[in-house]
């Protein structure tokens, strides 16, 4: 009988994926950026450990939305005092801030724990064509 093995924090190799968001469908893109930060792509997969990998997203600023979210969809978050929910539509949102759909998208397919919380350190998110990780080699995901 063979015995399943489970690969320790400092046995797993980590690593970097670049992915360029201009023209992607947010919810198919934020999905596979989901699945390669919790390490479902590898071998060695556990759920109650971190396997993944680190994923940079270029262009997030060039994003697509089906439908009519560009208008229509909201994010909502309260303040925690009577009558303070505050509510922003994506278009909003995508002008403050160019990143936060995509940071959002993916932390909704994440664990909502500390598992989760370290998952969403290894996204590397910018508006523009430019990043800081050349020095890590990233290879290019397939979305």
């Amino acid at each position: 009988m063979q015995k399943t093995t489970i690969l320790k924090q400092g046995q797993v190799n980590r690593d970097w994926y670049i992915v360029d968001a201009s023209g992607k469908t947010l919810g198919r893109l934020a999905t596979r950026i989901a699945t390669v930060l919790r390490g479902k792509n590898n071998p060695g997969y556990v759920p109650f450990m971190d396997n993944g990998d680190f994923v940079v997203v270029v262009n997030a600023e060039k994003i697509h939305v089906t439908g009519n979210k560009r208008e229509d969809k909201t994010y909502w978050r309260h303040t925690g005092y009577p009558g303070g929910l505050k509510l922003t539509s994506f278009k909003e949102a995508i002008e403050k801030d160019p990143t936060f759909p995509v940071r959002n998208a993916v932390k909704g397919m994440l664990p909502h724990n500390r598992l989760g919380r370290r998952l969403l350190k290894k996204l590397k998110i910018y508006a523009g064509p430019q990043h800081p990780h050349k020095a890590q080699q990233p290879k290019q995901l397939e979305v």
